[in-house]
């Protein structure tokens, strides 16, 4: 790893007693400490001067602290500092869905690349890019996750049809997967 990477991790394990919250991670206010030479590809990989970071650990601690902000850009903060990084298109992927529940009050949720899971629906809002027709949740600071086909096929193969419409119900809530020709 190379010596600048392994400075930010210091710096993030001193500055954070543990993995923070996402209220809590929305409520540090740093200034810009500049921008780091770490960037997320559109595929999920995390690249760090243009070399893979294999360390599922690593990725799992910087998807921790990682938001976005106002201003369009994505930052890894601590409650001391911030830094800028690069993200090509979501910084997260939803690699699978599973329900949990039955009989109508049934909630689905999307496994995430960085092992997290988030429920789909409710504060979370399912997206359908109008541009690209690619499937996505927002989360909490910013953030969103692109579901992957494996989870987007999941999601299709337990939908209902009504009026050539595909839907699931997630936590009570109706959401729309598309129409079907």
């Amino acid at each position: 790893m190379a010596e600048s990477l392994q400075n930010l991790v210091d710096s993030i394990v001193a500055a954070t007693p543990g993995l923070p919250t996402p209220g809590t991670l929305a409520q540090w206010r740093p200034a810009l400490s500049g921008d780091l030479p770490i960037q997320i590809r559109s595929n999920g990989d995390w690249e760090h001067e243009g070399d893979l970071i294999r360390r599922e650990g690593l990725i799992r601690l910087f998807a921790s602290i990682l938001r976005r902000e106002e201003d369009g850009h994505f930052y890894l903060v601590t409650p001391v500092e911030k830094w800028r990084i690069v993200v090509d298109r979501h910084p997260l992927q939803a690699i699978d869905c599973d329900c949990v529940g039955c009989n109508g009050s049934s909630t689905w949720y999307a496994l995430l690349n960085t092992g997290g899971r988030c429920q789909l629906g409710g504060n979370n809002r399912f997206c359908i890019a109008g541009d690209s027709g690619e499937p996505y949740t927002e989360l909490p600071n910013g953030l969103t996750a692109q579901l992957t086909r494996p989870a987007w096929y999941r999601l299709v193969e337990a939908a209902s049809i009504e009026d050539d419409l595909a839907f699931i119900v997630s936590a009570g809530e109706r959401i729309e997967l598309g129409g079907i020709d």
